[in-house]
């Protein structure tokens, strides 16, 4: 079969590879259709994940077909699928719990072990979902959107709340439509301009641009000197991390949605006087990859507009490195494999 290939930082090709072959009691194999490229994705391209073993065949955001089953799977052949690439050891502390997403032991497909930028895969059943009329192109995006989703449900929320969504990149802008969703009052902060003329000429959300005045000076304004109920930060950048501690109202939570390598520091005496919150989210659950499903079906999450980019498994090599710099008008890209 064929699959795109990081062979090494920078180096990225189509090549010829075995296929997965029969799958094993459990799992499926799975005609891949779509393939979402996520900013792991690129930083995979560019040498800076952390926790990564090249070569690589990258690829998580995923919907495909059913075309072989392993014993006791009971999905039909032909099964149109969204695909869940956490895969779960089901024993640690954090399985026992219900908690897959954070397992001790987790394996993300394209992370920690070959994902889906090829023709076929294989998948436990467990991590299957039928897709129930979505399109195959819109069950890719199910999972970049589940991170928002599930961060939105973690900060127990409630509607009304004032709610500051720091990053308005895919991860960004799908924490604040599921905050939306929610019923939350949501504002978006970046520095990108470009992206929060997107955000808000596209998405209806008010923009504060960290590009024109300082962040706090924007916050203060925007919430009558009070913070944010809530803050969202999904930038993946220390400073920013930091910084949002700040952002927080008295009696507010601060949700980290993405991850950074360094540690954060913060002020305790400020952090008890406020008596903060702090959340850590990552991946999703199955409630998650659900609500979001339901939410693209009710028409509540506008896909044309965030999939702003389309490439097939035969360009990918050229497009991914091109759109790892090239980020103008970018918001999603998504690789047509099937």
């Amino acid at each position: 079969m064929k699959a795109v290939v990081c062979r090494s930082p920078g180096d990225l090709v189509l090549e010829d590879c075995a296929e997965p072959g029969a799958p094993p009691p459990g799992w499926a194999r799975i005609a891949v259709s779509h393939v979402g490229i996520c900013g792991t994705d690129y930083h995979i391209f560019e040498g800076k994940h952390p926790f990564l073993a090249y070569p690589r065949i990258m690829g998580h955001e995923v919907s495909g077909t059913v075309v072989e089953r392993g014993e006791g799977v009971e999905l039909a052949i032909g099964e149109p699928v969204i695909i869940n690439p956490y895969l779960a050891c089901g024993k640690c502390v954090a399985c026992r719990h219900g908690k897959p997403n954070c397992c001790v032991q987790i394996e993300v497909l394209g992370v920690h072990r070959d994902g889906a930028m090829c023709d076929e895969i294989l998948v436990p059943a467990q991590n299957l979902y039928p897709a129930n009329g979505l399109s195959l192109a819109d069950a890719a995006a199910v999972e970049f959107l589940a991170i928002g989703a599930h961060a939105v449900r973690r900060s127990l929320s409630a509607p009304g709340q004032r709610t500051l969504v720091i990053g308005a990149g895919p991860i960004g802008l799908g924490t604040a439509l599921f905050a939306r969703i929610a019923g939350l009052d949501v504002s978006l902060l970046d520095m990108s301009t470009e992206r929060l003329d997107f955000a808000e000429s596209e998405l209806g959300f008010a923009a504060l641009d960290g590009s024109k005045a300082p962040a706090a000076d924007l916050v203060r304004q925007a919430s009558r000197g009070e913070g944010f109920d809530l803050v969202f930060d999904a930038t993946g950048n220390t400073q920013s991390v930091q910084s949002a501690f700040t952002h927080v109202a008295h009696g507010g939570a601060l949700v980290l949605v993405s991850v950074v390598k360094d540690d954060i520091t913060f002020s305790d005496p400020e952090f008890h006087k406020r008596e903060m919150t702090l959340v850590g989210s990552r991946n999703a659950l199955r409630a998650d990859f659900d609500h979001v499903a339901a939410s693209i079906r009710n028409g509540a999450v506008p896909l044309e507009k965030l999939v702003t980019h389309r490439t097939t498994l035969a360009d990918t090599p050229r497009d991914l490195a091109r759109w790892a710099h090239e980020k103008s008008g970018l918001i999603k890209a998504v690789i047509e494999v099937g």
